[in-house]
C-alpha cells in the first residue's frame, strides 16, 4: 500500500539507496530529516554542512528539516520532530540501516512514541549486491570520512565503483562501512534532477577520523 514518508537523510549512499527503493516501491516522499550538531554547523552522521544538504534536497524537490542537539538531548529532539511529521499526516519513516539491530530497535522505539510506521528498504541484504545496485543505478558516491584506525586514508575522495568495492573488501573492512569505517556523500544519481556541484577541499583530522572538507562550488 502506498504511504507518505519522511526520509532519515544522511546525505550518503545508504540513505540515498533506501530513499530510491522506497520511491520505486510506490511510496511518496514528503520531507528529508537530518540531525545536526547543537550549533548547526554540520550533520551528526556524516559531518556535512547545511548548504550541501540543502543543495541535495533542492535537487530532490523536497524540503529539508534539521534537528539540532547534543548527544544528551538527541533522542528528545528526534522524537519531537517525528511527532510533528506524524501530526502533519506523514505515515512512515524510511531509514537506510542494513543490519545495525541496536539502531533499528531505537528507531522503532522513537517511532512508536510518534505514531509513525518504520521502513528499512535495505535491511539484511547482501552488502555487495547493494553496492553493485548503487553503482549500476547511476549513483555517484564519494568517500569523505575515514576512520583511520580501521581504514587507510588513501581511500578519501574515492568514488564508488565496482573496483572500489573489491579494494575495500581486500582491506578487510565492511564495504558498506556499516560499522562507521567510512562515510560518503551522494553527488549524483537518479534521485536528483541534476548533480550537486561539490568541491572537495583538504583533509582535516578529528580524533581517529580524517575528513575531506565538502563545499558547494562558489556561486551555487
Amino acid at each position: 500500500m502506498q504511504k507518505t514518508f519522511v526520509m532519515s537523510w544522511s546525505g550518503g549512499k545508504d540513505s540515498a539507496l533506501a530513499y530510491y527503493r522506497a520511491v520505486m516501491e510506490g511510496h511518496v516522499p514528503i520531507v528529508l530529516f537530518t540531525m545536526f550538531e547543537e550549533d548547526g554547523t554540520k550533520s551528526r552522521s556524516h559531518g556535512l554542512p547545511p548548504d550541501v544538504m540543502e543543495a541535495q534536497a533542492e535537487r530532490m524537490g523536497l524540503p529539508l528539516v534539521i534537528g539540532k542537539a547534543d548527544w544528551s538531548g538527541y533522542e528528545r529532539e528526534f522524537i519531537a520532530h517525528l511527532k510533528t511529521f506524524s501530526e502533519q499526516g506523514i505515515q512512515m519513516g524510511v531509514y537506510g540501516d542494513i543490519d545495525l539491530e541496536d539502531h533499528r530497535t531505537w528507531v522503532r522505539k522513537v517511532s512508536t512514541e510518534a505514531a509513525l510506521e518504520v521502513h528499512h528498504p535495505l535491511w539484511q541484504e547482501a552488502r555487495k549486491a547493494l553496492l553493485k545496485e548503487l553503482v549500476e543505478e547511476g549513483f555517484k558516491a564519494v568517500i569523505t570520512v575515514v576512520d583511520t584506525a580501521r581504514l587507510d586514508p588513501k581511500f578519501l575522495g574515492r568514488e564508488f565503483t565496482l573496483d572500489l568495492i573489491e579494494e575495500l573488501e581486500a582491506a578487510g573492512v565492511d564495504a558498506c562501512g556499516e560499522e562507521g569505517e567510512f562515510h560518503t556523500v551522494i553527488v549524483d544519481g537518479p534521485i536528483f534532477v541534476e548533480p550537486v556541484p561539490l568541491v572537495f577541499g583538504n583533509p582535516v583530522d578529528a580524533g581517529n577520523y580524517r575528513m575531506l572538507e565538502v563545499k558547494l562550488q562558489s556561486g551555487e
